[in-house]
């Protein structure tokens, strides 16, 4: 193909592009002033309807890369109009084919032998005809039946050269309408689609996905759980364009009537080729990338196996993005804002702003069951109202305007390996819309999500010698506390710890050791984030103190002289040494809120409300019990009057920045820390124990044992929401690293005398991770629904 040929074939790609855009824009101009709604749905569905006819047209003529996008389009019955679902379809496997003299010549070149010495028979009339290749049945010299996909002539050319130009128009698209940026996405295809043109390549990746599989014993019924029923050809021959498979007698998937005829069960065959995508994706790592009707056989006979082709486009992926890819799976299905910001951040998908529940609904709808072809409108319908619902919340977060709103791509890096694995998904949806079967993917990919998180979990000391993380030792008693780490993980007792630990100023232990979560097989590092409920108490407390020592609050002062609004309902007694020593008698303060509702915890002004307005039970100093939850609360309003500022900003002032342990102790976390934080798990072997245990004198009424471990079953749900960690609760949500911790209470020990710095061998440096104090989200968890 010559430079002419190409500048003409650019000149009607981009005429064409801008002639449908024109269309549609003038469509909507037009329907806003329309006040019949049938008149409107008449309009539109014609729009589809010559749109669709100029697109499949161009494309039948242009070939190369246009084709193998209009496959793509015609697998996406879920989104995609009617008019060019039925058009694009022709492009599957449909298209004219190429002179069998072409054929012979380059199967003659590549294989460097005649027709004749090749085959007894070859079929002049080819089984299909794609935008790559064609491909030929036949029956070898030796007899075997193959088929022989051949490489059109100067296609690499063309295929180079269209991706420059969907390039072009891709960035024209994203100045014209910034809402719809896709360059992630044709960056990503510039860099793979070239593989599909080595047919070498193309026969490794199959011979790899068949193993993966289990297909090379395709006929054992006796396959090992993990493994899925599908077919692969065998390679039997390649080279750069010629590759030659065995030969499978199968209908093609876009064969509705045929299907029916033999009565295959849609359902099941979808259900299979989904559970196999699965595998090569979270289980294997490797998957191939281009799964369209055309690319899909069922065989004949019962039980109507589903046969998988074509493996050009095939992706790899690491084992961290492939966990990642997992995580943020099990995240959608479970409605976890933490781990799904978390994968976000491991995979490097990065969001200019904090918007966690439109993030969660966007990957919801990503993972959806998919929608019958009947139902697709509707959907669609329904997606472009949660845009704009989204793109309001983002309008008023960000005070846009329309115009700017419009223009703003939330998104700032987005990982080359998800567009392909995104590309899958969507394939997979639009395959089950054309054979209008529902395909819950929650339920199916599932299991393979959760096995490559529970297998790396699963490994402990005996099976990684990374489970103790690489840091130096510090003393023999670290050597000694790493051997009994190591039999306790043997043994199953250690998810994931850390231990820090000071003597005379110096550090004697620093080891992190085990996983971050159940379903976070990531190591637990020395800056990794822990909640540690109660202990939260401890620093709140030292704020207060903090206060004393700096002359800002007297011990001995009644709490309503510094809060006017605690002086109600028989409080005006109660002094700041009342609550520090559990004598203010507000030990059930506020143990309702469980029952009323668990997350108007997360309301800080709301609770500081209500422990204003609370009534003690015991004259102040008279009986000591433990203020399990009214304690956070009452030191957070005796801090934030008595100092004028907000709790945030003491904690900041007085232990933070003095200790220099920026980014690893927060009481509520801030955005852009999910990735460190560690998952709560619960020891039920632990809290069958508690339950045993009978009333204790020292604790109030509502939280004697028997609550302890009821409460246990709800807690760590609870508190491993993104809105709970995010909240101020100080009696219960402090969230930091153990080296932190060490050095705020060695500091203690010494009267308030900052130790020298943290040892150096550990890293990441402690301080070093940039430390977040503006809570610009407080609005977003009191605004919440509940």
């Amino acid at each position: 193909m010559g430079w002419g040929n190409i500048f003409r074939r650019r000149v009607k790609v981009f005429s064409l592009a801008v002639l449908i855009y024109l269309d549609y824009k003038a469509l909507q101009k037009r329907d806003k002033f329309m006040k019949s709604k049938e008149k409107s749905e008449v309009l539109w569905k014609r729009a589809h309807e010559r749109n669709a006819k100029r697109v499949r047209n161009l494309m039948i003529q242009s070939e190369g890369l246009w084709v193998k996008l209009g496959q793509y389009l015609s697998t996406r019955a879920d989104v995609l109009p009617s008019a060019y679902i039925s058009l694009l379809k022709q492009l599957q496997d449909s298209l004219p084919p190429r002179p069998l003299q072409e054929v012979c010549h380059t199967i003659e070149r590549e294989l460097r032998k005649s027709m004749k010495e090749l085959f007894l028979d070859f079929d002049e009339i080819s089984l299909a005809t794609a935008s790559i290749a064609q491909v030929h049945r036949a029956t070898l010299i030796d007899g075997r039946k193959v088929v022989v996909k051949v490489q059109h002539e100067d296609i690499k050319r063309i295929i180079l050269e269209d991706l420059k130009d969907a390039k072009s128009i891709v960035d024209w698209i994203a100045w014209a309408e910034p809402q719809y940026n896709f360059n992630p996405m044709i960056d990503e295809w510039c860099k793979e689609a070239p593989k599909e043109l080595d047919f070498n390549h193309e026969a490794e990746n199959t011979r790899t996905v068949s193993k993966n599989l289990g297909c090379a014993n395709k006929y054992d019924s006796d396959k090992p759980i993990n493994q899925v029923d599908v077919l692969i050809p065998e390679v039997i021959q390649s080279t750069e364009k010629v590759l030659i498979l065995e030969y499978m007698d199968g209908i093609r998937l876009n064969d509705l009537e045929s299907l029916e005829a033999c009565g295959v069960n849609k359902q099941k065959v979808v259900e299979e080729i989904t559970r196999a995508y699965a595998h090569q994706i979270y289980v294997d790592g490797f998957f191939n990338g281009d799964p369209h009707p055309g690319n899909f056989l069922v065989s004949k006979e019962p039980p109507h196996h589903p046969v998988l082709l074509d493996f050009g486009l095939t992706k790899k992926i690491s084992s961290s993005m492939k966990q990642s890819l997992a995580k943020m799976f099990l995240a959608s299905a479970e409605g976890d804002h933490v781990a799904l910001l978390s994968s976000f951040a491991e995979m490097g998908l990065k969001l200019r702003l904090d918007l966690p529940e439109q993030a969660m609904d966007v990957t919801s709808v990503f993972f959806r069951a998919s929608t019958p072809a009947n139902e697709a409108a509707e959907f669609v319908k329904s997606l472009d109202e949660r845009r704009t619902r989204n793109m309001k919340v983002l309008q008023e977060k960000m005070n846009l305007s329309q115009k700017e709103v419009k223009r703003f791509n939330p998104i700032d890096a987005f990982p080359g390996d998800m567009v392909i694995f995104s590309r899958v998904v969507n394939l997979l949806r639009g395959l089950s819309s054309t054979l209008d079967v529902r395909i819950v993917y929650q339920d199916i990919m599932r299991p393979f999500a959760e096995s490559v998180l529970q297998e790396e979990i699963a490994r402990g000391p005996s099976s990684s010698a990374q489970w103790i993380y690489d840091t130096p030792v510090h003393s023999d008693v670290e050597a000694k506390l790493r051997q009994i780490l190591v039999e306790l993980g043997n043994k199953d007792k250690i998810l994931g710890i850390q231990v820090c630990a000071y003597k005379d100023g110096e550090v004697i232990i620093d080891t992190a050791a085990g996983v971050l979560g159940r379903y976070d097989p990531r190591p637990v590092q020395p800056d990794s984030l822990f909640p540690v409920f109660s202990v939260t108490k401890g620093i709140a407390a030292g704020m207060l103190h903090w206060l004393v020592d700096n002359g800002k609050l007297n011990l001995d002062e009644s709490i309503a002289n510094i809060w006017p609004e605690f002086g109600t309902n028989g409080k005006n007694l109660i002094k700041v040494h009342h609550v520090l020593n559990h004598t203010a008698g507000l030990q059930n303060a506020l143990a309702n809120l469980r029952e009323e509702h668990p997350l108007l915890m997360t309301d800080w002004d709301e609770c500081l409300k209500r422990i204003a307005m609370s009534a003690p039970e015991t004259e102040p100093g008279q009986v000591q019990l433990y203020h399990y939850l009214s304690f956070g609360w009452l030191c957070g309003g005796i801090i934030e009057h008595a100092s004028g500022k907000k709790f945030q900003e003491i904690l900041e002032e007085a232990i933070v920045r003095p200790l220099n342990i920026e980014g690893e102790l927060y009481i509520g976390i801030p955005p852009g820390v999910e990735s460190r934080l560690a998952a709560l798990t619960v020891d039920k072997d632990d809290f069958s124990k508690l339950s045993k245990i009978g009333s204790l004198s020292v604790l109030p009424s509502t939280f004697q044992p028997e609550n302890i471990s009821q409460l246990a079953t709800t807690l760590p749900a609870l508190f491993n929401m993104l809105n709970v960690r995010r909240a101020i609760i100080p009696a219960a949500n402090g969230h930091c690293s153990a080296r932190a911790l060490a050095r705020y209470y060695a500091a203690l020990v010494d009267r308030g005398l900052v130790p020298p710095p943290h040892s150096s061998l550990s890293t990441p440096l402690l301080g070093s991770h940039p430390h977040i104090p503006k809570f610009f989200f407080r609005d977003y968890l009191q605004n919440a629904e509940w």
